[in-house]
């Protein structure tokens, strides 16, 4: 099929009308009818990394990531989620801009997964999963000299209609830490014992926070 379903720089041609919810994007794909079994994919959330999405056969994807900032291309960390899956269908998802030439997937690693529907029923959460995981060198060519590599992994989703998080490792993000630090802060046994002030800033312009643990 070659088709790209999301990208998360490029402008949407499936954009529908009207303006999103606050706080929320415009989803890039708009399923075209009731039988539309593709996959909408989304990554513009806080440490998500997902650049593009191309649906290649009807349950099988190709994914591209962005590199990490400041870097010469080194591209690792993944997290995005999907949604309007279909229960007891396999999916193949392969990421395939990947830079080391060995991974631990090769090694009994697995992506992991987070189900929503399946937090409200059960309250599991972060889980490894997925089957038919590999990683290997693939044909596209580097800039560099060299190879790119592919992450190609299947799932089976649990149930219809879910919204399901894909992540190289636990996501903990800025804003957990910020609740975290501000959770110590309110904690009158604590505060005495901690005293926290900014460091500096990163380039995005969020507070490096340093602690002080003593008695004072």
């Amino acid at each position: 099929m070659n088709r790209v379903v999301f990208d998360s720089i490029d402008v949407s041609p499936y954009a529908g009308e009207g303006s999103p919810p606050e706080g929320e994007v415009s989803p890039f794909y708009v399923p075209q009818s009731a039988d539309d079994n593709t996959l909408l994919f989304e990554s513009r959330f806080e440490s998500g990394n997902l650049r593009r999405a191309i649906q290649v056969y009807e349950y099988e994807y190709d994914l591209i990531l962005k590199p990490d900032y400041n870097t010469r291309g080194y591209t690792q960390w993944y997290y995005f989620r999907v949604s309007n899956t279909k229960a007891g269908k396999q999916y193949k998802f392969n990421i395939i801009n990947l830079m080391k030439p060995d991974s631990l997937y090769n090694h009994g690693m697995r992506p992991l997964v987070y189900s929503e529907a399946e937090t409200r029923r059960s309250g599991r959460g972060w889980v490894r999963g997925g089957s038919d995981i590999c990683y290997y060198q693939n044909s596209m060519k580097r800039k560099n000299p060299g190879y790119y590599y592919t992450l190609t992994w299947s799932i089976t989703f649990e149930h219809d209609q879910d919204i399901v998080y894909f992540a190289h490792s636990y996501p903990y993000t800025f804003t957990d830490l910020q609740r975290y630090l501000n959770k110590l802060d309110s904690d009158p046994k604590r505060k005495n014992r901690m005293k926290r002030k900014a460091l500096c800033q990163s380039i995005a312009g969020n507070n490096c926070d340093m602690l002080i643990v003593t008695t004072f």
